[in-house]
């Protein structure tokens, strides 16, 4: 049979899972290329021959995902597969007319053929969207586990935006490791919340089946692999415990977005977080919508609970709020923790940003017209770490609220007095996710060493 020639369209993420998975070693086809989209300067790079495998000796070529339909007819291509994540239905449909058209057939892989099997019992944590409060979740889950005395180790999807050799398998014990590593912001606002309470490493990198062989078998230990899943997309490793979250602040995106719906549709368990500040309407239709599409899910209610460590700075005060990134853009949040904070404690104004920026700060901003009056804590390499500060520094105002879950000032340098706001997971009544991991670790035997519990 005549090779299939392929294109991957992603955002260094998925797609590079799927091939690795699917596509590497697989002599019926022939990847031509991927398509790269939502994530800043990741085209006009290759994956590299020493991940691609014996079948590419040249590596694989990175194009940007406008040049889709011209490569289509150029490269030959029979098929494209669709491999990134938090993307509306009609924007997916969109782009399988797009292929349709070229000439293509479009494809969308599903967990069955792109899920790894781990040897320990594995717990995934996945989303219906950016922004619903997974990671918090994921924080939540290892808390519980480690006051067991379990040794958790914790996997996030993909965010390889740098020498993806050098990122085949990484491994975050230490706030030290971030730098050893060349982290963008957005991989540390995933990574270090894990590392500087110290209950456990997190893995990350390229080659998932590689990163979950060597997190299974941690020089620390590992009772328990924990998958702290990107975006909305289902997990790269067969669950034995599936945990989705739903945001009553976009209710519908449950099932309305691609493959958050895929997230709802196959979780053990849904939590339905930020009940405190919903309203009980989009509350309520959102649990209508999880009683339809999985009526046998266990639900918990849950809050998204605020820390701020300086509110008096504050009240009666013009301040620029900075939020988590991909909340804002790709998420489409019109309102983060930063904001909640502000509001609640009495900020005089919320100082508009976006006359004040520079640089790729600028182009976000225009990617991104609904983010309004807040800045996205972008930093997805130097040149946007180096306009961010510049955006801070230029923005007038009394204080500025961070509200990304790093230390921001630890990246760029903010000459405004600052107020940090944290947030953690709160369920609320019954069931709650200590009962169901108690029932998880009977259920497998697991037999924690409550010596060995980090203090």
């Amino acid at each position: 049979m005549k090779k299939r020639n392929v294109i991957i369209i992603g955002a260094a993420g998925r797609d590079f899972h799927n091939f690795n998975t699917f596509f590497r070693g697989n002599a019926d086809y022939n990847v031509v290329a991927f398509t790269a989209a939502q994530i800043p300067d990741i085209d006009g790079r290759k994956y590299p021959k020493e991940l691609a495998g014996d079948l590419y000796p040249k590596g694989i070529p990175i194009y940007a995902e406008s040049e889709l339909e011209s490569l289509i007819k150029k490269l030959k291509v029979d098929v494209c597969v669709f491999a990134y994540s938090d993307v509306p239905y009609p924007r997916v449909m969109n782009m399988s007319a797009v292929v349709n058209t070229a000439g293509a057939d479009f494809w969308l892989l599903g967990p069955e053929k792109t899920m790894v099997k781990s040897t320990k019992p594995l717990i995934a944590v996945g989303a219906t969207r950016t922004g619903c409060g997974k990671s918090q979740t994921s924080r939540r889950i290892i808390e519980i586990l480690v006051e067991m005395g379990l040794k958790v180790v914790a996997i996030r999807h993909p965010m390889p935006y740098g020498d993806l050799v050098k990122q085949k398998v990484q491994r975050f014990a230490t706030v030290a490791d971030l730098k050893k590593h060349n982290c963008t912001i957005e991989e540390m606002e995933e990574y270090e919340p894990h590392v500087v309470t110290k209950r456990n490493v997190i893995y990350a990198g390229v080659d998932y089946e590689a990163i979950l062989r060597k997190a299974e078998k941690d020089p620390d230990g590992c009772d328990v692999v924990l998958w702290d899943g990107g975006n909305n997309d289902f997990p790269f490793y067969v669950p034995d415990l599936m945990v989705g979250v739903v945001d009553p602040l976009r209710p519908n995106a449950e099932v309305s977005y691609y493959p958050g719906e895929v997230v709802a549709r196959m979780s053990d368990v849904i939590c339905i977080n930020k009940i405190d500040s919903a309203s009980l309407d989009d509350i309520n239709t959102v649990r209508k919508n999880i009683a339809k599409i999985n009526p046998k899910a266990t639900v918990v209610d849950a809050a998204s609970y605020l820390t701020v460590d300086k509110p008096q700075l504050i009240s009666g005060k013009k301040v620029l709020v900075i939020e988590d990134g991909p909340t804002l853009t790709h998420g489409e949040m019109k309102i983060g923790a930063g904001t909640v904070a502000a509001l609640k404690y009495g900020a005089a104004e919320l100082v508009d940003p976006r006359p004040y920026a520079v640089g790729k700060l600028q182009t976000t901003f225009k990617t991104y017209p609904e983010i309004g009056t807040l800045l996205p804590a972008m930093g997805y390499g130097d040149q946007q770490v180096k306009d961010l500060e510049k955006t801070i520094a230029n923005t007038p105002c009394d204080a500025v609220v961070i509200a990304t879950p790093i230390d921001l000032q630890r990246i760029v340098k903010i000459k405004q007095p600052t107020v940090k706001v944290g947030y953690e997971l709160q369920e609320i009544g019954y069931p709650n996710l200590e009962d169901l991991l108690k029932d998880f670790v009977k259920k497998h035997k697991l037999t924690g060493n409550k010596s060995s519990k980090k203090k």
